[in-house]
């Protein structure tokens, strides 16, 4: 146990530790040993400040899953109030939001790198390094057995002073981009004053290499110093070109001095010259799309060397590359399984490469399908739509197939029948899981792999809900029992708005129970269990037992069979909130498909509180659509598809611009970016239970639910295309019209 008379000799032996090491990286290894067992805690991470940035990066931590972790100075993380505060901070238990609201109430804990590290914080002692009263950077120490204490906090800073004091410069940098090799006795301070600093960091660098004999390598390390970024030399051998090159212009790296690098976890690091040069920096973030990456310094040589890594060896990341390097090594169409073994490392690339280009393009699915003596074609669908992405050589087919049978768990040598599987892959620090499915077919098994979602919860009113069905579907879901079905085809982001509505009630007071095939979307609080019908548990199982564990509100995946929808309709009864999907085409044609699996029509009616139909449709590029003023047949369309009987909720709107699909960069030159629900909210009314009673047709149950207010997705797509969200095409595509003449 840590106690006052034994801190001076710890902080001696630290001290010594210390002075063996002339930089923090080298050291790193050695004290972090020594402060976790003096704390008896499990992790440690030392924040740098970079005030360029005015933010905190932790580069030296235990664990290795994310390179760098960046923390605004701000009072909405730990880190960044204790930099800020310039004050330390115990947290004995960081998922306690209320204690954290007693240290300042904006203060949060961010629990999103506990579910990247898959490491559960319990407690964290944080305090600030300073030098003289300036602020170096920030160290954390997690999870001491029993909690911290005074006496930690005292023999924390005392660690605190001691790096401060030796690490001063590469914690809290340099003034001027060459004070490191004054500090290192390798020039002298007179020199430095001598030369022009009105001259480039660049100019610099080579007057005192080629004047002053100073070596490249210290002057590497202290711009890495005065830039407050890791140095990264050209070594091929650990880091490669990434694809994220190809969106740039080369040129353009190449004026700039950039490269797009990866290491060999994948991880992305924007390689610069000129780390600082902020302008830059965010042009650079803008064309890529990202925000998750290692920044690091190198000269223009090295940068170019990466650059120039397309002509002189295969980018472990290009597609195109890949596939290249395959053509040339493949030397007869049809090679003995040995072949594949020679190929290995370019398989394996191969299909990292077709992942991470999947996740890049922001594709839900991926089909790799055989093809009578051609080429297996790789295809992406995106934003709804199949495309074709590439083509693999037909005598790679076998290898890339048993390659991602391996990455699922499946059985490689089983080629006769379906086999379905589960992989994830870790893209920027983001993992992703993956369902996979191999069919066989004629020409051999085909793959079809699904990017499950894994993202965080929307909000309800983010999920574009018009302005009406927002304010029904709170109202319908605030109701304490009964049950609530969300319909539409497979893909039609029933998920995502099932776990929207979720997220609306999830609140203390409340018990969520989930029954989901699989579990795409996770939720604090929320009990989710995973359905697994090949022992016999079912969504109706399930529902059953959720019945015994006291719920308020219960999410069941599917309502694929009558056992499944009886269960869900007697738990609504029986006092408690049911949301369900089911695969049908509109709210009113609901109701008779469950009338027709043989529901109970006065239970069905009792039980029922609404029914929201949705669909996708791609929206316009925000950056190339243009608007245009609709003639008289796309007037007379809209208006016909609203309904004359309603035509005054969008009366004047004909007068406003439409916009249409162009083109451009930023969509692949498709004219959409993404898509976006269209709704049909259908509220259970006493008028129209009376009819379901009857058992009423299609045609009747309809007209009463518009009455009610009810709107058809047709309506609310024509809203939309009103609003420049969409155009009169997909509008077509929704309700299945023909083109008209002009």
């Amino acid at each position: 146990m840590l106690t006052s008379n034994s801190r001076p000799n710890l902080i001696q032996t630290l001290q010594t530790i210390v002075e063996q090491h002339i930089t923090l990286d080298k050291a790193f290894e050695h004290i972090e040993p020594f402060i976790l067992n003096a704390f008896t805690a499990k992790r440690l991470s030392i924040f740098q400040r970079r005030s360029h940035h005015k933010d905190l990066v932790a580069r030296h931590k235990t664990g290795s899953e994310t390179r760098e972790v960046k923390v605004t100075i701000n009072t909405q993380s730990i880190a960044g109030y204790v930099a800020m505060a310039q004050q330390p901070v115990v947290v004995n238990n960081p998922y306690d939001d209320d204690s954290l609201k007693k240290i300042h109430f904006k203060l949060r804990f961010e629990k999103k790198f506990d579910r990247i590290s898959r490491f559960k914080t319990t407690s964290i002692l944080c305090v600030p390094i300073k030098e003289n009263g300036v602020l170096l950077g920030v160290m954390q120490i997690f999870n001491k057995e029993d909690g911290f204490s005074a006496e930690d906090v005292g023999f924390a800073l005392d660690i605190a002073q001691v790096l401060g004091s030796k690490y001063k410069f590469e914690l809290g940098g340099t003034a001027r981009p060459f004070d490191y090799l004054i500090h290192k006795e390798i020039l002298d301070a007179k020199v430095l004053d001598n030369l022009n600093h009105n001259t480039s960091i660049k100019h610099l660098a080579y007057l005192l290499h080629n004047e002053h004999q100073i070596p490249e390598s210290d002057l590497c390390e202290a711009l890495s110093v005065y830039y407050q970024v890791p140095f990264i030399d050209y070594l091929p051998a650990e880091f490669h070109l990434s694809q994220g090159y190809s969106k740039l212009n080369v040129s353009y790296l190449k004026r700039n001095s950039v490269a797009i690098i990866r290491d060999n976890r994948e991880q992305p690091i924007v390689l610069m010259f000129e780390p600082n040069n902020t302008a830059l920096l965010m042009e650079i973030e803008s064309a890529l799309g990202v925000d998750n990456y290692q920044l690091a310094f190198s000269f223009s040589s090295q940068i170019l060397q990466y650059l120039e890594e397309k002509k002189a060896r295969p980018n472990a990341s290009d597609f195109d590359e890949i596939i290249g390097e395959i053509d040339s090594n493949t030397i007869e169409e049809e090679v003995k399984e040995s072949h594949f073994d020679q190929d290995e490392p370019v398989i394996v690339r191969l299909v990292s490469s077709i992942l991470f280009e999947a996740k890049r393009m922001n594709a839900s699915d991926i089909h790799i399908d055989p093809e009578p003596n051609k080429p297996t074609l790789v295809r992406m669908r995106i934003d709804g739509e199949v495309r074709d992405i590439n083509q693999i050589p037909r005598a790679q087919h076998n290898a890339i197939i048993a390659r991602i049978k391996i990455m699922s768990s499946l059985n490689i040598a089983e080629k006769r029948i379906p086999q379905d599987g589960k992989l994830v892959f870790d893209a920027s620090g983001q993992t992703i899981d993956v369902r996979v499915a191999t069919i066989p077919t004629v020409e051999g098994e085909g793959v079809v792999m699904r990017l499950l979602a894994g993202s965080d919860v929307l909000p309800i009113d983010k999920i574009n809900l018009s302005p009406r069905n927002l304010s029904m579907l709170q109202s319908i879901v605030s109701m304490p029992h009964g049950i609530m079905l969300v319909v539409g085809p497979t893909g039609s982001g029933k998920t995502t708005t099932l776990h929207a509505i979720l997220g609306h009630l999830n609140t203390p007071n409340k018990k969520i129970w989930t029954a989901e095939d699989p579990v795409e979307i996770t939720q604090y609080r929320l009990q989710q269990v995973q359905i697994n019908p090949k022992v016999g548990f079912t969504f109706a199982v399930a529902l059953r037992a959720f019945l015994r564990a006291d719920p308020d509100i219960i999410l069941i995946g599917e309502m694929r069979d009558k056992e499944t929808a009886s269960a869900g309709i007697e738990a609504s009864l029986t006092g408690h909130l049911v949301l369900s999907t089911l695969h049908t085409n509109s709210a009113p044609e609901t109701i008779t498909r469950l009338l027709d699996l043989g529901m109970d029509p006065v239970n069905f009616a009792d039980a029922c509180v609404g029914i929201l139909a949705q669909r996708l449709v791609r929206v316009l590029c925000n950056n190339c659509k243009e608007q245009y003023t609709p003639d008289e047949n796309e007037l007379a369309f809209l208006n016909r598809q609203y309904g004359e009987e309603f035509i005054d909720e969008i009366t004047g709107e004909e007068s406003h611009q439409l916009c249409k699909a162009v083109g451009c960069f930023e969509c692949n030159d498709t004219g959409y970016k993404g898509r976006t629900g269209v709704h049909e909210l259908l509220p259970m009314t006493p008028q129209l239970r009376g009819l379901v009673y009857k058992e009423s047709s299609i045609a009747e149950i309809k007209k009463q639910a518009l009455q009610d207010g009810m709107r058809t997705l047709t309506q609310d797509v024509i809203i939309k295309v009103l609003k420049g969200e969409t155009d009169i095409v997909q509008a077509q595509i929704l309700t299945g019209a023909g083109m008209w003449s002009h």
